[in-house]
């Protein structure tokens, strides 16, 4: 057996479609009377349309900064926007008493708005006379009240134009006075800073260098002259030293001299005395020793003997010492007027030249800084160059900004005396003499459309299951994938075949009945979904 649909021929269809004509007729009849009715009921839409084109500028636009295509197509955008807002459409729909019949029916003032701005179309003109201008028009029931609706709407559109400009003018010159107040700040600022700068660095500007290298020339012979001075003045310390060191070799040996007449302790007789005894204790103290332990008192008062001689001994190398020690700081406290002059000449040397070097550190000090200065120039020259480069650039960027605030000062004086590019009415609002809506032929083809469509409908919802089930031989021969031997046609008693056309016939009656009563019906409906209302609103709305 075989589950695939069998795909009918369109003879098939075209039979199913004469079985079925009566579902087919009556709703096309019912749907497209209905909406004929409705729609030849529907009142009358007059169309209202003014001219509005860009005037040029009075001016030149030398004097006057000319509006580009593009920002005049973005300020109309906004213009638009404005005019067709709420709080400038309702006081319009409360004077002309606009959509009384929508108000009545208890809708919202927004939907009365909403369905005002659909009205409203806004175009670009396209025709060749005209390159710079738009259409503006109203759809209204009156062609008065459209008309008058028309031309307000070019006045607010006007009205609302100059305003725009004189705002738009007054933001940016408040916006350009600002700027050129902070370009002005700005450039003090940075010109205190080139003043404080090049107070800072005075002794280090490029202007003074040639004084600087000049200045540094002097310092340099300066320092030979001082290490020429100081070299001297070594020079002759250095033979006075020798002179000194002369003098104080014979002031040396004289005390040499007179030291050596001092008797010496080791040659008298009490000496001689004292090494005798000395040894011959060292000798008593061996032989105890030998017997005693080191502890012994006799080895003990041996060795304090001999201390003793020691001591004694010692004494008189000490008394020595001090004579001579006596004699020759008298002698070297006797004062030698010869040394004592090389001493002062040697002294005053060393004072010279410690100011030489004093004065060769101070020169050598200001070379340094000179020095630095010079080498600071460049940089100071860079630092300067930038901070006049900075100045520059901000003395042109505020004269560019001081041109234009006197364009936009000439901008604003000519947008508020209506001298410069605006907007202006060319054609008039005219008064509609043809209805430009509702397009009846049209919607008539709509419903026609649309009762086709139900007819359709119907015809597939009762002829769809049985088109899936067997209905003839083909559907036998298609479903069970078997050959049909014999086909037998349906068999009807007398009175069934009678009852068959009764059956088709009340069964039309009725359907004839249901579309009689379903017209009034289906107009009705219509009517309070005021769906063709939206339609025509649609199809003439804004642009």
């Amino acid at each position: 057996m075989s589950a695939d649909f069998r795909q009918r021929k369109p003879s098939e269809y075209l039979k199913i479609l004469r079985r079925r004509k009566w579902l087919l007729i009556l709703p096309v009849l019912a749907v497209t009377t209905a909406v004929a009715y409705v729609v030849y009921r529907l009142p009358n839409v007059y169309e209202s349309e003014t001219l509005i084109v860009v005037r040029p500028s009075n001016l030149p636009t030398s004097v006057v900064t000319g509006v580009s295509e593009d920002s005049m197509t973005r300020q109309l955008t906004a213009i638009n926007q404005v005019v067709t807002s709420r709080s400038s459409l309702e006081p319009l729909v409360e004077k002309y008493d606009l959509y009384r019949v929508e108000r009545a029916r208890g809708e919202a003032m927004e939907t009365v708005i909403e369905t005002m701005r659909d009205n409203i179309r806004v175009a670009v003109n396209t025709s060749r006379e005209i390159t710079n201008g738009f259409n503006i028009a109203y759809r209204y029931r009156d062609p008065r009240i459209a008309q008058a609706i028309t031309a307000e709407l070019a006045s607010k559109y006007i009205n609302a134009q100059t305003a725009e400009d004189v705002n738009r003018n007054t933001a940016a010159k408040k916006f350009i006075d600002d700027q050129v107040a902070q370009a002005q700040e700005a450039l003090a600022a940075i010109d205190k800073q080139r003043v404080d700068f090049m107070s800072a660095k005075v002794g280090q500007l490029p202007s003074e260098v040639q004084a600087l290298l000049n200045q540094l020339a002097g310092l340099r012979e300066e320092q030979k002259s001082l290490m020429t001075e100081t070299g001297r003045l070594q020079d002759r310390r250095a033979a006075t030293a020798n002179q000194l060191a002369v003098l104080q070799q014979q002031n040396d040996a004289a005390i040499v001299d007179v030291v050596e007449t001092v008797t010496d302790p080791k040659t008298t007789m009490a000496w001689s005395n004292l090494v005798a005894k000395k040894a011959q204790l060292d000798g008593e103290l061996t032989r105890i020793k030998q017997e005693y332990t080191p502890k012994h008192p006799d080895v003990i008062s041996k060795q304090e003997e001999i201390k003793q001689v020691q001591d004694q001994m010692d004494l008189m190398l000490a008394e020595q010492k001090e004579k001579i020690k006596a004699k020759e700081d008298k002698l070297k406290k006797r004062p030698s007027a010869q040394l004592n002059a090389v001493q002062n000449e040697i002294k005053l040397i060393d004072g010279e030249i410690k100011r030489q070097q004093t004065l060769l550190a101070q020169n050598e000090q200001n070379i340094a800084s000179l020095v630095t200065r010079i080498n600071s120039v460049p940089g100071v020259e860079v630092a300067l160059t930038a901070i006049e480069r900075d100045y520059q650039t901000k003395k042109a960027a505020l004269d560019q900004l001081l041109l234009q605030q006197q364009k936009i000062t000439l901008n604003k004086e000519a947008a508020t005396q209506q001298q410069g590019e605006g907007i202006e009415v060319v054609d008039a609002a005219n008064l509609p003499s043809q209805p430009v809506a509702p397009k009846r032929l049209m919607l008539s083809s709509l419903g026609l459309g649309v009762g086709l469509g139900l007819g359709l409908l119907l015809i597939a919802i009762f002829e769809g299951p049985r088109l899936l089930t067997i209905q003839n031989a083909d559907d036998a021969r298609h479903y069970t994938g078997l050959p049909v031997l014999l086909s037998v046609p349906e068999l009807l008693t007398p009175q069934e075949a009678r009852a068959v056309p009764r059956r088709r016939r009340l069964l039309l009656a009725a359907g004839v009945v249901a579309t009689v009563v379903s017209i009034p019906m289906l107009a009705l409906a219509l009517k309070l979904t005021h769906i063709f209302e939206y339609l025509m609103t649609s199809s003439g709305g804004r642009s």
